[in-house]
């Protein structure tokens, strides 16, 4: 079984010194040690971004896709290799702006995979610019009078759109995390989970500091109900969005592949795909 320091590789991630980023990369090595997987079992599949390079620091199959699009890039593997773990990554420009469409569909097509994104509200790669997640009256360079947009909301979005999973943390809290990813992992359909990931170079509000003093724990309501979707979502909405831990899971909804007719879980590559010349012209005829 292979061990977290199995997931390392020689590549130097370049994330500025403290960059929420670095902790999310040792989480999701860390719960595929957990749960069980070997670097060959794991795909991680990123966008565009300072957290689009994550794909690049994991000892495992990695693709580094284009703005937006981890998603579309994503499912596609899982389809065709259905014996892997697919996760895919991407920061809060890349998934919830040109890439919200696919999160959107991602989500209510619940396929087997896991979605991480890192939230840090702002455009850090391009240095310093605001996003969809960037609070109202927030300057940047793209906004030196404040932005006059309201902030989007992921959590409400995703239960809107039918997700079965869906969970948050802060980089910090790396046991956490871990956990929300381990159960990402092993949940049967899409995941979700939206991390806070300060950006310490660009985002001088959105601080570790402000993080921890914002921040409602789901562990502090002993009788909260993940199962309650009613409940989640008045539960986001009383924290404007700002709590962590597992805010909804719908283990009785089938996942993508479970209603495909005649569905086969192993991979294409394994699978004999040829058509006899009798089936060959059965399906000719019928376009006749």
């Amino acid at each position: 079984m292979a061990t977290f320091k199995e997931f390392r590789n020689n590549v130097k991630p370049n994330w500025c010194p403290g960059c929420g980023d670095f902790s999310i990369q040792a989480a999701i090595q860390r719960a595929a040690a957990n749960v069980g997987l070997e670097p060959e079992e794991l795909a991680v599949i990123s966008g565009i971004g300072c957290s689009g390079r994550i794909s690049g620091y994991i000892n495992a199959y990695g693709l580094h896709g284009i703005h937006g699009r981890a998603l579309p890039i994503a499912q596609g593997v899982k389809l065709a290799n259905r014996e892997l773990t697919v996760i895919a990554s991407g920061g809060d420009g890349d998934g919830f702006a040109i890439g919200m469409g696919h999160t959107v569909h991602a989500i209510r097509r619940n396929l087997n995979i896991t979605y991480i994104v890192m939230d840090n509200q702002i455009y850090g790669l391009t240095k310093g610019q605001t996003s969809p997640r960037s609070a109202e009256g927030f300057k940047t360079k793209s906004t030196p009078e404040g932005s006059i947009e309201s902030t989007l909301s992921p959590l409400e979005i995703a239960l809107s759109a039918g997700a079965t999973f869906v969970a948050q943390s802060f980089s910090s809290d790396l046991k956490q995390l871990t956990a929300l990813i381990e159960a990402g992992i092993k949940h049967e359909g899409f995941s979700l989970i939206n991390v806070f990931s300060p950006c310490v170079t660009f985002n001088k509000i959105n601080t570790y500091d402000w993080f921890k003093e914002n921040i409602v724990n789901l562990e502090q309501f002993p009788d909260y109900d993940p199962t309650n979707r009613v409940t989640a979502m008045n539960k986001i909405m009383e924290t404007n969005g700002m709590l962590t831990g597992l805010i909804y899971q719908n283990t009785v909804r089938k996942s993508y592949e479970d209603m495909i007719t005649g569905f086969r879980p192993e991979a294409l590559a394994k699978q004999d795909l040829s058509l006899s010349e009798e089936h060959f012209a059965k399906l000719v005829a019928e376009f006749k």
